[in-house]
């Protein structure tokens, strides 16, 4: 099957003049595009369809506002999302929107999409914010049917864009450095250099260093059932170290009617994992390495009025190790290596005006490696193929797609394992947008999708635990919304954009690690169904008084997320862990001659840490406050910007996950120059 697949490929690639890998990665950057954007004598025609649904999203401008210090940071301020945080500098971050769980939400960076097929989550910790231009959150799929076929196979979708250079005619180089300093030890520079190769060739090449001790005070309180103190305590959070390097390069060229780019990433870092607080055991003796590089690239060409090609392709190679030295605990030190291959080539066909069709298929090999007695050494073959259509018209708009997914896996072990077998899945979408009133900027907009996730290879082959006879969890997602936006001729008041969505979504065949009845025994299994029906919304409102510019983003998500597997459960009807009714954010900001004062709430409410929403298990709302100001000015022709953020101003003590706990005040300082 893989063969013939990528015979398929190459054919299907060979169908259209070839010039160089490239990519479009249809993800907005703050900025909007009409049908051509002009660069130094170079037209580039950028396909766009109509937004049927917008994307909640975050411009380069208004993420250097938020004090975020990664991606996963910055998510926080969408609607809909619960980040995961570990607590500290150095803790992993992964994310979960609509709580149909973090293996759900697929995570494409620069068009592509991040994998790790080992436990199926991304850490969002890894991508600091110094090089990104936007980060776009999609519910459902982008709204562009031109696209890789993985870019349907994802119940959300989160699209990471990196800077790309900009020149004006009469420059050729920027060079921007940035340090950062504050508390937890933090030591953080960072160099940006991009170059004018050629009127139709740029360079890009970021890197960056992190390093900090993660050591900050916190404190413990634990209540008994009836209201007595059981443990509060005041510490300092150990082994929270990180030490990080990141470096990427990017080159983008420009043909006519297309564009093609080449990307590079690596990755390394060793840090302290400081672990759960319980009975008063503070330090644990747990660290971990990681290294990461992938290669990818994608090229676009608009062949005619009738016929546009899109290829993208990527090669990545992970390896992480796990080392326990605890001597109250069992010793580990274990190796992971993981290699990914992945090739897409999609079409795009203009029948009409207002009719367009695609066609995409994609191909993924997945392999992984451990230094495990009796481990699986799995290998898994993966295709897509993917078809949809597209109906635009004055005031409504339709979307529909069909996505079929293949796999085929393998193991190889001194044990006897049995590979999954292979499945094949299919998965409809349709998505549409009505205007009702034609001078009113007035949308009803709403979608439904079926969709699905593989068990990871950790669900299936992990020792003692694995179940290679897993099915796929599958999801229905329904929803309906209302967005207005409309710009104002006021002398004060600018811009109102709002948003409002009701959703509905069931979660089938949930894996779950489940007791077998031997003590230190679990097996994975289909068990779960889940119930999760929310709403969602955004306000965004823009404002002047003379030279002073306001801005205001508020944004409010209700969320019941109820476990209905069987009646005979004891958490029946219960509100799944970690799942909040209520959260929201407020994120105001201030302009004026280069000064930009901003402040940020962010609000999390009651909610439980297991599947019993017992009062043993209840978890208090947190809420933080964090407020930043900063100047830019130009000193000996350089552009400078100097930043100073306080975090959790009130000092706040709380957690995100049960016993992890999170930083109180804290501080941080950038200086950034440009050239």
């Amino acid at each position: 099957m893989e063969k013939k697949t990528i015979s398929l490929l190459l054919a299907m690639a060979g169908l259209a003049p070839f010039h160089v890998t490239a990519q479009n990665d249809s993800i907005p950057s703050g900025e909007e595009f009409g049908e051509e954007m002009i660069m130094n004598e170079v037209t580039v025609v950028e396909t766009r369809n109509k937004a049927i649904i917008s994307p909640q999203l975050l411009s380069e401008k208004e993420l250097g506002r938020l004090n975020s210090q990664s991606v996963a940071d910055a998510l926080r301020y969408f609607s809909g999302v619960q980040v995961k945080d570990y607590g500290g500098i150095g803790g992993i971050k992964t994310v979960n929107i609509r709580s149909m769980g973090t293996n759900h939400v697929g995570v494409f960076y620069n068009g592509v999409q991040l994998g790790n097929a080992q436990n199926g989550q991304v850490d969002l910790g890894r991508y600091s914010l110094d090089n990104i231009e936007s980060i776009a959150l999609y519910n459902g799929q982008k709204s562009d049917i031109f696209q890789t076929a993985k870019d349907f196979s994802s119940s959300s979708a989160v699209y990471i864009a990196t800077k790309r250079p900009r020149f004006r005619n009469d420059e050729t180089f920027h060079v921007t450095a940035q340090m950062k300093t504050g508390s937890f030890g933090l030591v953080n520079p960072s160099l940006l250099w991009e170059q004018k190769l050629s009127n139709k060739v740029y360079l890009s090449a970021n890197a960056e260093y992190t390093n900090a001790n993660g050591r900050y005070k916190f404190r413990y309180k634990r209540m008994q059932l009836d209201g007595q103190v059981a443990y509060d305590t005041t510490a300092v959070r150990q082994n929270g170290d990180v030490t990080a390097f990141r470096a990427e390069a990017g080159v983008y060229g420009f043909i006519p009617q297309g564009k093609w780019n080449i990307n590079g990433y690596f990755y390394t870092s060793e840090r302290g994992i400081p672990g759960a607080i319980v009975n008063n055991v503070f330090r644990h003796g747990e660290r971990q390495a990681d290294k990461a590089a992938f290669g990818q690239g994608s090229f676009e060409k608009k062949v005619s009025d009738f016929y546009e090609l899109k290829l993208n392709g990527k090669f990545a190679w992970d390896y992480s190790n796990f080392l326990r030295d605890d001597p109250k605990e069992l010793y580990i030190n274990n190796h992971y290596y993981q290699q990914e291959v992945y090739l897409s080539v999609a079409n795009l066909f203009t029948i009409t005006d207002w009719w367009k069709m695609s066609a995409s298929l994609d191909a993924q090999m997945n392999k992984m490696n451990a230094d495990l007695v009796d481990f699986a050494y799995p290998l898994r073959w993966s295709e897509y193929m993917a078809v949809a259509t597209s109906f635009d018209f004055d005031r409504f708009s339709v979307q529909a797609s069909f996505l079929g997914t293949f796999f085929q896996e393998s193991t190889r072990s001194r044990k006897t394992y049995t590979a999954s077998p292979n499945r094949n899945e299919f998965s409809p979408a349709v998505f549409f947008s009505y205007q009702p009133f034609e001078r009113h900027n007035l949308k009803i907009n709403g979608f439904f999708k079926r969709i699905f996730r593989m068990p990871t290879f950790n669900d299936l082959y992990y020792t003692e635990i694995g179940n290679a006879l897993l099915k796929p969890e599958t999801t229905w997602q329904y929803d309906l919304g209302v967005t207005y936006d409309k710009q104002f001729s006021h002398p004060f008041f600018k811009y109102l954009r709002a948003k409002v969505d009701g959703y509905y979504n069931t979660v089938n065949d949930k894996i779950v690690a489940y007791p077998t009845g031997q003590q230190f025994r679990w097996t994975m299994i289909n068990l779960g169904f889940v119930r999760i029906g929310g709403l969602e919304t955004n306000l965004n409102v823009g404002a002047s008084v003379g030279k002073v510019n306001l801005g205001l983003n508020l944004q409010y998500t209700y969320q019941s997320a109820r476990d209905f597997t069987s009646p005979s459960d004891s958490f029946y009807g219960d509100q799944i862990p970690y799942t909040p009714w209520h959260s929201g954010s407020v994120a105001g900001n201030i302009n004026y001659r280069g000064w930009d004062f901003n402040y940020s709430f962010i609000y999390t409410g009651e909610r439980y840490n297991e599947q019993e929403n017992t009062k043993y298990n209840y978890e208090q709302p947190w809420y933080t406050h964090d407020m930043s100001v900063s100047k830019e000015f130009t000193l000996w022709k350089c552009r400078m910007k100097v930043t100073g953020e306080l975090n959790n101003v009130f000092n706040q003590a709380y957690e995100v996950i049960h016993n992890y706990p999170m930083p109180g005040r804290n501080f941080k300082i950038t200086l950034r120059v440009g050239i």
